[in-house]
């Protein structure tokens, strides 16, 4: 055996711990060995022993040192991978949460218009318009440059260089609702507010935020800028029921959205941020101060020159194609759209409705309003009054619902619930002339208590024993409640719901007071039951309604509800009436060439404030007051309510000639009562309370005692009314100046220049 077989064998039995792996640079790679026979030892057919030989072990696996580069990742390498692959997958999980009810993009939501309700007023002028319009679907090369650009300045100046979501727009707007701590900004793009506007809800929640973005980067991606721009002009709202850029042009301008100048493009633009308080239809002072806030923005984005918008802001505002309702009679217009369905059905077309309306009074009421308001209401805390003026028939000439139509279009003359006050007891003196009373018989004026309730008189004293006209005049409290105590509450339920109060009304003791809530425009309808000689009205708006084709779907006819009250018992209502303004707590509201009656009504803690009255022409009811109930500084029925009352109907009544309150009464009018339940003698002297079985009818208001139709008392506690004779003015508050949004673009295009 040589000794290169020795060394061969002995390394292929050596141990494998004994031969530690050589350290080389690494070399390039060979080809694969051809595959050879094993070595076999020289001199015979088997190894040394006689044993066969064996095949060489592989070379053990190298193992890379600790801390080599690119073998493996250390702890926190691996967790970061873990997250982020977490990471992917909550992501793409919130994005299927969102994306599961998206709406299809390529079948573009359908524009399902409302029929139109144009509504005239008496005269047969437009009065308003509701409904939904649309113009021509224009292309954006087809539309005025001016008003493109002036949306693109407003809305998204960086429409054409962001992907549908701008990330610069809401980094800017983040940073500017940080600085000024609240929210000033908004970041969305036109993208977004088309996909908003076509797809999805307007609610304010993340969902939709979400649902908006994907949707705008699904748009981007299948339409181009145009589309997307053209799309969202044709469509967007602009106000008054118009939908799209030409519908707003002909709407506001009578032109195409491809006619309209510069100052009429900014006006269009600005109405973006709050089509109805900054629709030229509504506010002109408004109006302007947003265009020009419009121009200023464009000259900041480049659209137009510093001159360009001076001569703008520098024109004199000039009058819109369809003006504002003269006097505002929005709530006026708003009530009898609304009852549209009830005569023909939810069911119908474009409609035209011809009304009662009556500009120049609707002129005279909100003047007047405002003049209150904004003068001696301010100094007394009075924010809110609604007006109802009603001819005898009952049909509504004018209506003041509140304040400002564009801050809030809760309705107070139809809708508000307020307690009359003493304004309601003329129902309790008519309940006890049907029984049988007469204005000259007397009742007590003295104090009054049934268990805990103990009801005072505004002004101090008691006048003892006094005519129901000197009670009514002077709106005695406690000698009202007598009377009631003694004609029923039932029977003065009776006579309010047939002049037409429907409001639920209390059957206790309070009902005196007008504790019981009714709505300015039901109370005026029942007044005007008697002003007109008893005949009971239903109050109307409508007298006729068209179909586009011109045919009559409604017309109104009948005279209302018949007579309600004899002859003889509202001729004497009437003239105790007039009583409460030739001596008592109406003498403000005093007409200097023609006759008036009417009542004052003022409720607990000076909350409610009224005075209805009436000519031989016109019912007109105001109310004063807060929508949250906040006290007024002393006002009641005979102050403010009565100069406010006067004011209108001098107005109204200018050139009319004067006329009798007293109409004459047809001969087929019967001078009796109504039947009734008999009626107890009125009580003389202050007595114990009745004895009696308890009503169960009703419920009485807290604190005060119920009665039953014969005058049976349940003893609770307190309540107060107060009416006042007080003919002093209310000192008028100073006015604080007003901004000047146009000044302040002007200083700002000087410095630019």
């Amino acid at each position: 055996m040589s000794p290169d077989d020795t060394d061969t064998s002995l390394r292929a039995f050596r141990p494998v711990a004994s031969q530690p792996a050589p350290r080389r640079k690494p070399s390039p790679p060979k080809a694969a060995p051809r595959p050879r026979e094993e070595a076999r030892p020289q001199g015979g057919d088997e190894g040394a022993g006689g044993q066969p030989p064996r095949r060489r072990p592989p070379p053990p696996r190298r193992r890379a040192p600790k801390g080599r580069p690119g073998r493996r990742l250390p702890w926190w390498g691996r967790a970061l991978i873990v997250l982020g692959i977490w990471g992917v997958m909550v992501f793409a999980g919130v994005v299927a949460y969102f994306a599961y009810d998206l709406p299809e993009i390529s079948q573009v939501a359908q524009f399902q218009r409302r029929p139109a309700v144009t509504v005239l007023a008496a005269d047969g002028s437009k009065l308003a318009r509701f409904g939904d319009m649309r113009g021509e679907t224009l292309e954006v090369s087809e539309i005025s440059p001016d008003l493109v650009h002036a949306v693109l300045a407003v809305e998204d100046r960086r429409f054409y260089s962001h992907f549908g979501v701008d990330p610069i727009g809401i980094a800017r707007a983040a940073w500017t609702d940080y600085r000024t701590g609240h929210m000033r900004q908004g970041a969305s793009t036109i993208t977004q507010q088309l996909a908003r506007n076509l797809f999805l809800s307007p609610a304010k929640t993340m969902r939709r935020k979400v649902q908006e973005a994907m949707l705008a980067l699904m748009l981007e991606h299948r339409y181009s800028k145009d589309q997307i721009l053209g799309a969202y002009l044709n469509r967007v709202y602009l106000g008054a029921g118009t939908y799209g850029v030409d519908a707003a042009a002909r709407t506001y301008f009578d032109k195409s959205a491809t006619q309209v100048n510069l100052r009429e493009a900014a006006i269009i633009a600005g109405l973006l941020k709050a089509p109805s308080k900054y629709s030229p239809s509504a506010n002109n002072e408004r109006t302007e101060q947003r265009m020009a806030v419009v121009l200023a923005t464009m000259v900041d984005a480049g659209y137009i020159t510093v001159d360009q918008a001076k001569a703008v802001v520098n024109q004199p505002a000039q009058p819109r194609a369809n003006p504002a309702v003269e006097g505002d009679g929005r709530y006026f217009a708003a009530w009898v759209a609304d009852q549209v369905n009830a005569f023909i059905g939810p069911n119908h077309g474009d409609l035209v409705v011809h009304t009662t309306y009556d500009a120049k009074m609707q002129r005279a009421a909100t003047a007047h309003v405002a003049e209150i308001l904004n003068g001696p209401g301010v100094a007394a805390n009075v924010h809110q009054a609604a007006v109802v003026i009603m001819a005898p028939d009952g049909a509504v000439k004018a209506m003041v619902g509140g304040r400002d139509y564009d801050e809030s279009q809760f309705n107070r003359a139809t809708q508000a619930l307020r307690q009359p006050g003493s304004s309601f007891k003329p129902f309790v003196y008519l309940a006890a002339l049907e029984a049988g009373r007469t204005p000259d018989d007397l009742i007590l004026d003295a104090p009054y208590k049934r268990g805990k309730w103990e009801p005072k008189n505004y002004e101090p004293g008691y006048m003892g024993e006094i005519p129901l006209r000197t009670a009514l005049a002077h709106s005695v409290n406690t000698a009202t409640i007598r009377l009631l105590e003694s004609v029923g509450i039932d029977r003065a339920i009776a006579a309010a719901r047939r002049l037409g109060i429907t409001s639920p009304l209390r059957r206790d003791l309070s009902l005196a007071l007008g504790t019981s809530e009714v709505t300015p425009l039901e109370l005026t309808g029942a007044y005007t039951a008697i002003a007109n000689g008893g005949r009971a009205v239903f109050p109307y708006g409508i007298t006729e309604i068209r179909d586009a084709d011109d045919s009559v779907l409604y017309q109104r006819k009948g005279s209302g509800a018949g007579y309600a009250i004899s002859a003889v018992e509202d001729a004497n209502l009437v003239r105790m009436m007039m009583g409460v303004v030739q001596v008592g707590t109406g003498k403000s509201a005093q007409l200097a060439d023609r006759p008036i009656a009417g009542k004052t009504g003022t409720t607990q803690d000076y909350r409610d404030a009224w005075f209805m009255g009436f000519t031989a022409d016109y019912v007109t009811g105001v109310w004063l007051g807060n929508d949250d109930g906040d006290e007024m500084k002393r006002i009641t029925g005979g102050t403010l309510p009565a100069k406010l009352w006067k004011a209108i109907m001098t107005d109204l009544e200018q050139g009319l000639p004067v006329r009798d309150l007293i109409p004459l009464q047809p001969a087929a009018v019967q001078d009796q009562a109504p039947d009734g339940p008999a009626v107890p003698p009125l009580p003389t002297v202050e007595t114990a309370p009745l004895d009696g079985a308890p009503t169960a009818a009703a419920t009485p208001a807290p604190g005060v005692p119920a009665v039953d139709t014969s005058g049976q008392v349940k003893p609770e506690a307190v309540q107060k009314e107060e009416d006042q004779d007080d003919d002093k003015d209310v000192p008028p508050a100073d006015t604080a100046s007003k901004p000047d949004p146009i000044g302040d673009l002007l200083n700002k295009l000087k410095k630019e220049q």
